[in-house]
């Protein structure tokens, strides 16, 4: 037998005889005391997400190459040159989390024999826009941001407006003016008009 049969027998030996005192001690010791609780931290639920009244999109117009962001009411349709965007949920997560900013939006294409086809329903995900982007020929359009207020006013707000207008021209009262009309501007010619 060679040196290193002798050893590899040797420690197998040494390996076996351990093996067997580690399963006479595990035999005769009592049963373990259950292990301590450990908290866990619960999958957050779908009702952690924020539902937002604004969906902000970015699109593209692939002939001047003029990119553009545009703020959307849920529910509200808007045209971005052929396409007609309207988004019917935005949610967002508190800020505490993981973004995940998601929204179904339903986009229809204006052809130009003036029919209107829908070319994309679905979620779209500001986090991998180009996973549901709208591909168009001449457009593209993809989720930037769910927001809960917008410089654009909201259409409750337009239509309100315009029925408070339609009711004080009925009524014969005079609408307030909205701003003042600029002072009248000096002559600046330099031309001395005054008579003697």
């Amino acid at each position: 037998m060679s040196i290193f049969g002798r050893i590899s027998v040797r420690g197998l030996m040494a390996a076996a005889t351990a093996l067997a005192a580690c399963s006479t001690a595990l035999a005769a010791s009592p049963e373990p005391a259950p292990a301590p609780a450990v908290p866990t931290q619960a999958a957050p639920s779908g009702s952690d997400r924020i539902s937002n009244p604004v969906a902000e999109f970015a699109g593209i117009d692939k002939i001047t190459g003029r990119i553009i962001t545009f703020d959307v009411y849920i529910d509200e349709t808007v045209q971005f040159g052929a396409l007609q965007v309207t988004p019917r949920v935005c949610y967002s997560r508190p800020q505490t989390e993981d973004p995940k900013t998601d929204s179904f939006v339903e986009v229809d294409e204006i052809t130009l024999d003036r029919k209107i086809r829908r070319i994309f329903t679905g979620w779209m995900f500001a986090e991998s826009p180009g996973l549901n982007a709208v591909e168009h020929a001449v457009y593209d359009v993809w989720l930037k941001e769910c927001k809960q207020k917008s410089d654009v006013p909201a259409p409750d707000a337009a239509k309100a407006g315009a029925a408070k207008a339609d009711a004080g021209k009925t009524s014969g009262a005079k609408p307030a003016a909205s701003k003042p009309k600029p002072a009248a501007v000096p002559d600046t010619t330099g031309e001395d008009t005054t008579t003697n």
